[in-house]
């Protein structure tokens, strides 16, 4: 069966199905080439930027390396089929969580968009945006 992807920000929403991991991540950056090699093994995700490249890595894999890992973050995964072209889906996110005074590092793939937030409030942030996935439900 293949998933109707959705481009409308209402039915984005309203189908988004916020899922929060028990995995905790921190984004991390080097222009180590060694480090490099060893840190894109196990990496969520990666982007290589002016300054070096920054990883998405698990907070273990990532102190392991020897990287900072103050600010740990949780991972809430938005299960919605959203097209690479549907607009809105980020800001509206986005939005709600800064309305609660809650920051969060958007990180948009092919089948899903991902929502991190800090491990603090990772429990918080997932009630506020399955409140939005009722309210845009109605």
């Amino acid at each position: 069966m293949t998933k109707q992807i959705i481009r409308e920000t209402a039915a984005m929403l309203s189908g988004m199905t916020p899922v929060l991991t028990e995995d905790e991540f921190v984004f991390c950056t080097t222009a180590d080439e060694d480090i490099i090699r060893r840190a894109a093994i196990d990496a969520l995700a990666s982007f290589r930027e002016h300054e070096g490249v920054s990883f998405i890595l698990s907070k273990s894999r990532a102190s392991e390396l020897g990287f900072n890992c103050d600010t740990p973050m949780r991972r809430i995964v938005l299960e919605v089929f959203s097209s690479l072209e549907g607009v809105g889906l980020t800001a509206a996110v986005a939005t709600t969580l800064a309305a609660h005074s809650i920051p969060c590092n958007m990180v948009a793939a092919y089948h899903h968009d991902h929502v991190f937030v800090p491990t603090a409030v990772a429990e918080v942030a997932l009630e506020i945006l399955q409140r939005l996935q009722e309210e845009s439900s109605r």
